[in-house]
């Protein structure tokens, strides 16, 4: 069974000031895009290098998830610091997912270029940064999910199915 991390950053989502939107908006994709059998594990953190690197090294290394989606942290603002956070923990780095996730969300709004999202790995585990905002979530998974499945089967992680209706995964043949 694949396990999957959702990891949202917010200083004032982890103080109990506002509910988490995004974690439940990312699980609601997932739901209707895997197929396969999984397992979802949901964490808070606040902002921060340690907080969230912290969370990182724990959710693939002690945990052993095969993928961890994280929200929130990836813009200019002083305290969204999941980009430095993610340098911190990453063995390889794969830029094209926030390079793709800033084009597609330009075609929406022309802050998304404000946008600090990537990606990479962690041993047999893949790391993507996502939005903080529901509806950019979805927009930014619509994007790169389809090459999601095929990156864990390369670093040795869990096998995820995809409903074609809503994810076309591509795999080479």
């Amino acid at each position: 069974m694949v396990r999957i991390a959702l990891l949202t950053v917010s200083d004032r989502a982890a103080r109990g000031e506002y509910e988490d939107l995004s974690g439940p908006a990312i699980a609601a994709w997932l739901g209707r895009a895997v197929t396969s059998p999984h397992e979802i594990l949901t964490q808070v953190v606040p902002d921060g290098v340690d907080s969230v690197g912290g969370e990182l090294v724990r959710l693939c290394d002690e945990e052993r998830v095969d993928l961890i989606l994280t929200t929130g942290g990836t813009g200019p603002s002083p305290r969204d610091l999941t980009p430095e956070a993610m340098k911190v923990v990453l063995e390889k780095e794969l830029p094209g997912f926030g390079e793709l996730m800033r084009r597609i969300s330009l075609e929406k709004v022309p802050t998304a270029i404000l946008s600090r999202q990537t990606a990479g790995t962690r041993g047999s585990t893949l790391i993507v940064n996502l939005p903080g905002k529901p509806a950019s979530i979805a927009v930014c998974l619509d994007a790169v999910f389809p090459a999601i499945p095929y990156c864990l089967d390369l670093i040795g992680a869990g096998r995820i199915e995809t409903d074609p209706a809503v994810c076309q995964a591509f795999r080479p043949a």
